[in-house]
Order: structure tokens, then C-alpha cells, then sequence
């Protein structure tokens, strides 16, 4: 009867540690969001030495550029949260890092400062769990799994503007303006929006340092809804035409190298307007809980536990 008794003690402890556990949560529902790395873009300039290749197959990683992202973060359920975000990178690609005969002749580069701003969903394959305050040797019991892993997809609005290298000079010169394929001298080409929508998802990991800090890895591509990150995007328009309206125009339109004859010709391809472009971000993250207090707001201070 005694051992029965005994038992039933520890039942109790143990479901009452369990309720407590699984609405711990709850007290740091809020983390803010600190992050560097890495950028790549992935359009019609540069890439793979062939034709056909879209998306992650035409990463070059030589065009690789620094990016940095601020945010928060909240938790909905356990294993559920959201995030908001703002982002900036620099875009990059350039005909002269690939082999591939048409892209190398036809020569044009390209960078662009892009910011983004969004809002995710994410979703914890691993959730965190946290275990006691210090991780103490001899310390019995449940020690939090420190590494959370999660999936995470959202809407994102960005802003980018274009800018090409002359082909004489080596001065940068803004694209959009130009209509370099014929953009606002027909009809059927408008110029195109520097602000744009993506569709951003991806995966990160988290590992806990401790209750409050942790660190992140978040690998993250953007499918977008234009072609024009690079001002790449249909034919050749006329660079006769083009010249008359505007010489610098026709001058970044058509640099090409010559090797392939009548590649830059009115009404070639230029680009594969069929295929948007996309962008990567790889970023390192340094992520701050904030405690909720009980109206559910978070609590700004860093020296309180």
C-alpha cells in the first residue's frame, strides 16, 4: 500500500512538471531577430555553362553578395509562429562568369541593391524545448533538445533597381530608366515596377544557448513575379531606333562581343520571359527572447530573466 502510494506521489509530480513544461512556452512568445549573410541571384545573367538551366541549377557562386536582416518573431502555437522581417541585399550577375557561347557573347551585367520587407509562417519539425535554466553536471532529468529545425514559407514585397556597367567608360548607370528592350516606345512593352512581390520558403535550424539567446542558420529562396531584377527579360528591340531615341540606351542594350553573328539582332533573344526571376538569401542569425507579460505584450529588457 505504501509502494502504492508513493507511486502515485510521483504520477502526480510528473504530470504536474508536464503541464508546466508544455505551457512554458508560452512566457517567451516573442524573439527578436538578428541576422548576416549571404545573397545570390538567379535570372538571366551569368550562371551555368549551358543552355535550359533554371533556378538552383544556374547558381553561380561567384556572384555571391553580403546581406543583413532584422526581424521578429511569434509563437501562435508551439510549434507554430510567425515572423516579420526586413532584408537588405546586393543582386549580381554577369555573362562573363559562364562558358555557355550565347550568354559569354551577349555580355551584360548587372547589380541592384534589393530591400524586402515580409511575413512568414513557420513550422517546427523539431520544436524547442527548454530544459533546466544551467546545464549543470548531475543534474537529473530532462535537459531542453537544443536544436530546432523548421520549414517556412510567407509573402514578401521588395524594391531593386537595376544598374549595368558601360561597356567604355566602366560607369555604373541606372537601367530602368533606359528601356533598354524598347520599353514606353511600344506599346506591348511597358516599362516595368521596381517594387514586386515573392513568395519567400525555405528551412532553418536553431540552436538554444540559453533560456533568452539562441543561433540560427536559415537557408531562404524567393520565387518572384518579374522578369526584370536584371533588366533581362524578352528580344532585342532595334538598336538603330533605339540609338536615335537615346544613344546611352542603345549602348547598354547591346554590348555584345561580336562572336556570335546576328545573335544581337532586332527581335532576337534576349532573355526567357517565361521563366521569373529568383533570389536566395543564406543568413546567420542571432535571436533574443523577449518575456510576454501577462497582457501578452512583449517585455523589452535584456537584464531580466
Amino acid at each position: 500500500m505504501r509502494k502504492i502510494f508513493l507511486l502515485l506521489i510521483l504520477l502526480g509530480f510528473f504530470v504536474q512538471s508536464q503541464a508546466q513544461y508544455s505551457t512554458r512556452w508560452k512566457r517567451y512568445r516573442y524573439e527578436l531577430v538578428y541576422g548576416l549573410g549571404a545573397t545570390n541571384f538567379l535570372g538571366e545573367l551569368g550562371g551555368a555553362d549551358k543552355v535550359g538551366t533554371n533556378f538552383i541549377r544556374d547558381f553561380e557562386f561567384s556572384m555571391t553578395r553580403p546581406a543583413i536582416t532584422l526581424g521578429l518573431r511569434y509563437k501562435i502555437l508551439e510549434k507554430l509562429s510567425t515572423k516579420v522581417s526586413l532584408n537588405y541585399g546586393v543582386l549580381r550577375g554577369d555573362d562573363r562568369t559562364t562558358d555557355e557561347t550565347y550568354r559569354h557573347n551577349r555580355n551584360l551585367n548587372f547589380y541592384a541593391h534589393l530591400v524586402e520587407f515580409g511575413g512568414h509562417i513557420e513550422y517546427s519539425v523539431v520544436r524547442e524545448k527548454i530544459g533546466h535554466r544551467y546545464n549543470l553536471r548531475r543534474v537529473r532529468g530532462l535537459k531542453g533538445f537544443k536544436l530546432n529545425t523548421y520549414f517556412f514559407t510567407g509573402i514578401a514585397g521588395f524594391y531593386f533597381n537595376p544598374y549595368g556597367k558601360h561597356p567604355v567608360t566602366g560607369e555604373w548607370v541606372a537601367l530602368q530608366p533606359l528601356g533598354t528592350e524598347g520599353q514606353g516606345m511600344v506599346g506591348s512593352r511597358e516599362k516595368y515596377s521596381r517594387f514586386q512581390l515573392a513568395i519567400p520558403f525555405g528551412i532553418g535550424f536553431k540552436y538554444g544557448l540559453n533560456r533568452e539567446w539562441s543561433i540560427g542558420l536559415e537557408l531562404g529562396a524567393r520565387k518572384t513575379f518579374t522578369d526584370y531584377i536584371d533588366d533581362v527579360s524578352t528580344t532585342y528591340y532595334d538598336n538603330a531606333k533605339l540609338a536615335a531615341v537615346n544613344p546611352l540606351a542603345a549602348e547598354m542594350a547591346d554590348p555584345s562581343l561580336g562572336e556570335v553573328q546576328g545573335q544581337a539582332g532586332a527581335n532576337q533573344q534576349r532573355g526567357d520571359p517565361k521563366d521569373y526571376d529568383s533570389y536566395m538569401f543564406l543568413t546567420i542569425t542571432v535571436n533574443y527572447k523577449l518575456k510576454t507579460t501577462r497582457s501578452g505584450l512583449p517585455k523589452f529588457s535584456l537584464g531580466g530573466h
